[in-house]
């Protein structure tokens, strides 16, 4: 950013050059010769400068994998994406973003970590692209002004639309309510069962061919329709609605959740011939019927993908701010109801008879269109939110032997059985939004720090409130270290060793790694700065 900076102090706007960035693994050597030169060799350096043609005087444009870093990096209020999908030599159609910093994100060097860390959501607050607007555009326009929240709506707005776009394309483009549908969405939910009890070891998943896929890949995007997307952007605002006001299981933590689902969706690889598993940038050309194969089916279902994103928002709703072994303790309406997972089948419960309202009609009919669309649908919502409750020892051991079953046997990884990949694709997705949910553990120290106090002063908060059994401050430090050793890692290890993920799984894992040794160093300091700043806060709205 200091290059633009200067050229713009020193040179017209006419004469400052276009700049391109791309992340990844390069190869790095001294070129001799008449003028010794050191030099970055790769495809890496080579799409940076195809990107380049591409390119606008005087601004940053860059790759889908740099925007994750500086989203990650706290710096998602700098990143625009592009109207419109840019033609990169040899790559074909990627998504690129403008860096677009604005002088008042500009912080001096030991300014308060809050004030300096841009939060995730506040991309959608940042400044605008002069690219004119374009029907379908995916921009978030005219959103200055808006308050957090609404701008975190519209965010996830524009994560959900495209999956329904592709949903609506994979069945030919239909989108006409069903009216048979009626007593089918009527009886969901209401059938005598909680929805733990709907939980089922395998989801069958929709298989395409090789025509499906390919049909899909060469077909222009399908605009779902301003009905449709209206009554999304409703959904979701209703839901952000219903989130309460408390420092951790908020609309913002499930809009974080939503950001790392989808960035694991994306970073989905394929297999290539003779080099094993291989990183594929999610902009660039593959072979989908072999990344199809690999991911076990969860890349080629758009209606899958939607799914596991729809659960990430809405997994938290109406969250009391305690565990569920405290809300079963007080014997309160919903705990006599669920039994065990109380707050995750309320928020099911909830966010799906929602859906099921008249004035979503339009958008149900995106999601599905047959019963057995519908009842995919349903399956895939319940078991993804239902994984999210990682502290009940029953569900965590018979989550530890389907893993097992699927991956850790020899029979397991030979078997190529329709049931054997389902198995696997339900497993998969189950711990990707486990790790989705805990991300903060595995990304930068600064935002893991960030989300842990947040999640310190929801705990201690209870605790004040006498909804809890004991002060987390004394054992917070020690406890932390536990989550890592025994949960986190393990969670991480797990990702790289179904060999979906790529180099993502290897990146959460090297974070979680270095997160715990830093919290090792200077956990106990913290839990002491976390309690001041309580503290400080409770005296200030006393006063």
């Amino acid at each position: 950013m200091s290059c633009t900076t200067l050229y713009r102090h020193h040179f017209p706007a006419s004469l400052i050059p276009p700049f391109s960035s791309c992340s990844g693994q390069v190869t790095a050597g001294v070129l001799r010769g008449q003028r010794s030169r050191f030099q970055l060799f790769g495809d890496t350096m080579n799409t940076a400068s195809r990107m380049e043609s591409s390119g606008e005087r005087s601004r940053i444009q860059i790759s889908q994998v740099t925007a994750d870093f500086l989203s990650e990096a706290g710096l998602a209020t700098w990143i625009i994406p592009r109207s419109n999908k840019t033609y990169v030599k040899g790559k074909g159609e990627m998504q690129t973003y403008w860096v677009c910093k604005s002088q008042r994100s500009i912080q001096p060097r030991g300014a308060d970590l809050k004030s300096r860390i841009g939060t995730f959501e506040e991309r959608a607050g940042a400044e605008q692209s002069s690219e004119t607007s374009e029907e379908g555009d995916h921009n978030l326009h005219g959103v200055e002004g808006m308050d957090r929240s609404k701008r975190l709506v519209e965010w996830n707005v524009e994560v959900l639309t495209p999956l329904l776009e592709q949903i609506v394309l994979s069945r030919g483009g239909f989108t006409g309510k069903s009216h048979t549908l009626s007593k089918v969405e009527g009886s969901i939910g209401n059938c005598g069962k909680t929805v733990l009890e709907e939980f089922t070891p395998i989801i069958p998943l929709k298989r395409f061919d090789e025509d499906d896929l390919e049909r899909r890949r060469s077909t222009s995007a399908i605009d779902i329709g301003v009905e449709a997307k209206s009554q999304l952007r409703n959904y979701i605002s209703t839901i952000a609605g219903m989130y309460p006001d408390i420092a951790f299981h908020n609309f913002e933590h499930a809009s974080h959740v939503t950001a790392s689902v989808k960035k694991l969706l994306s970073r989905i690889v394929l297999v290539g011939e003779g080099n094993g598993i291989e990183y594929s940038d999610p902009c660039e050309t593959v072979n989908l019927v072999d990344l199809a194969g690999h991911s076990y089916g969860i890349a080629s279902d758009p209606l899958t993908q939607f799914a596991v994103v729809f659960s990430a928002i809405i997994h938290d709703v109406d969250h009391p701010g305690v565990p569920n072994a405290q809300l079963v303790k007080e014997n309160n309406r919903c705990a006599q109801i669920y039994k065990k997972s109380v707050a995750e089948q309320k928020s099911v419960d909830i966010a799906w008879d929602l859906l099921m309202e008249d004035g979503f009609a339009e958008l149900r009919a995106c999601i599905y269109q047959t019963e057995e669309d519908l009842r995919r649908f349903r399956q895939l919502v319940v078991n993804t939110v239902m994984a999210t409750d990682v502290v009940d020892k029953e569900l965590q051991k018979l989550r530890k032997a389907r893993w097992e079953a699927a991956f850790d046997s020899t029979a397991a990884t030979q078997d190529e059985s329709v049931e054997s990949e389902d198995r696997k694709a339900t497993i998969v997705i189950e711990h990707l939004i486990q790790a989705s949910d805990v991300a903060h553990t595995m990304q930068h120290w600064y935002i893991y720090k960030k989300w842990n106090e947040r999640f310190f002063m929801e705990c201690y908060r209870a605790h004040k409130d006498g909804r809890a059994d004991s002060d987390p401050s004394t054992n917070w430090y020690k406890a932390e270290i536990g989550f890592f050793d025994f949960y986190v890692i393990p969670l991480a290890k797990k990702l790289q060793s179904c060999g979906v993920f790529g180099v993502s799984s290897d990146e959460y894992l090297n974070y979680a790694t270095a997160n715990r040794d830093e919290w090792v160093r200077e956990g106990e300091d913290l839990v002491q700065q976390f309690l001041a700043t309580f503290n400080e806060a409770n005296a200030q709205s006393s006063n």
